[in-house]
């Protein structure tokens, strides 16, 4: 049993990475053609396209009863985002980062986080109606995204400075391209997740720590796969808006969907791991605030963080 499932897990990794680069090629590609910025491409297309996974095991588990792992597992998958796919991205070329996205998407996202803590405050439970209340809120988002692009189409924009870097595709490819790379980040994340899965519960973990460890960072392997890929090309802003969008898409749609599905019971330790993640966040925030730019030495903290997150989140599952 273990042996198939390390199989299934190293066949995951490779339908990602091959996947990322398609997914990535395509994206930049379509980007350059209609002169929409490639942070918008990676806000939307790319953020829903590698957040694909996240949906699907959130819904999942709260189709089954299995609520503990979907809270978890939208709010470790976006610290994962944060710390993890940031600080590897930063490693590999150091993020420039737009001052209105400071200003505009980046506190966005903090403030769903707050939301969400808010509304499991309240009767430490995100019910029916908060469910509804955060996908439309990500309805809303969805347009005034699209408006920044038609916008930026309109007046003329370029496409980051970052046109350079991006291949030329024709326009069936750019589909192609897309198509074969999110279908391969779908299924290669979810045969991630699933091996992993099966091999931690093997372990005897919990359903909570599953979802903190093991569910996050296998569902956010496409984001950390395509945002170092993106990195790698010289294409930082999509790898940044892949991070942001993703964040979004993750409390808004993944959280509210699965919440209005069936009622989201909080935990006291839930709502820690929230509060955790406004706080790095913020920390991110204030860390590229004045040269709006992430480097290695600021994505190395990151990384420590998120191992310091990770040997607490073990030490508070044995206490």
């Amino acid at each position: 049993m273990y042996i198939l499932s390390v199989i299934i897990l190293v066949i995951g990794f490779v339908l990602l990475v091959k996947g990322a680069d398609f997914f990535v090629d395509g994206s930049g590609s379509l980007a350059k053609k209609f002169r929409v910025p490639v942070f918008i491409i990676g806000m939307t297309i790319v953020a829903m396209g590698t957040s694909a996974p996240e949906c699907a095991v959130s819904i999942s588990a709260s189709l089954s009863g299995s609520n503990g792992m979907a809270i978890s597992n939208v709010v470790g998958s976006n610290i994962f985002n944060l710390l993890v796919v940031c600080g590897m991205c930063a490693l590999f070329q150091p993020l420039v980062i737009k001052k209105e996205t400071l200003k505009k998407e980046f506190p966005f996202s903090v403030l769903v986080a707050v939301l969400l803590g808010i509304m499991g405050l309240i009767g430490m439970m995100v019910g029916h109606l908060d469910g509804i209340i955060l996908v439309v809120i990500f309805i809303l988002f969805l347009i005034w995204m699209v408006r920044s692009a038609k916008k930026t189409m309109q007046t003329g924009g370029n496409v980051d400075g970052e046109a350079e870097e991006i291949r030329d595709l024709p326009m069936w490819k750019c589909l192609l391209f897309i198509g074969i790379g999110l279908v391969a980040i779908v299924i290669g994340g979810q045969m991630v997740v699933n091996a992993s899965e099966t091999i931690a519960r093997g372990l005897g973990l919990s359903e909570t720590l599953i979802g903190l460890t093991i569910c996050s960072i296998g569902t956010s392997l496409p984001e950390l796969v395509t945002s170092v890929v993106a990195a790698k090309k010289n294409q930082a802003g999509m790898a940044l808006g892949n991070v942001i969008g993703s964040n979004i898409f993750n409390i808004l749609l993944v959280g509210g969907v699965a919440s209005a599905i069936s009622p989201i019971a909080m935990t006291m330790n839930n709502l820690i791991d929230i509060v955790i993640l406004i706080i790095v966040s913020l920390y991110m925030m204030v860390l590229v605030w004045k040269k709006q730019l992430l480097t290695r030495a600021g994505g190395v903290s990151l990384l420590v963080i998120y191992a310091a997150y990770m040997v607490y989140i073990c030490v508070r599952e044995v206490l």
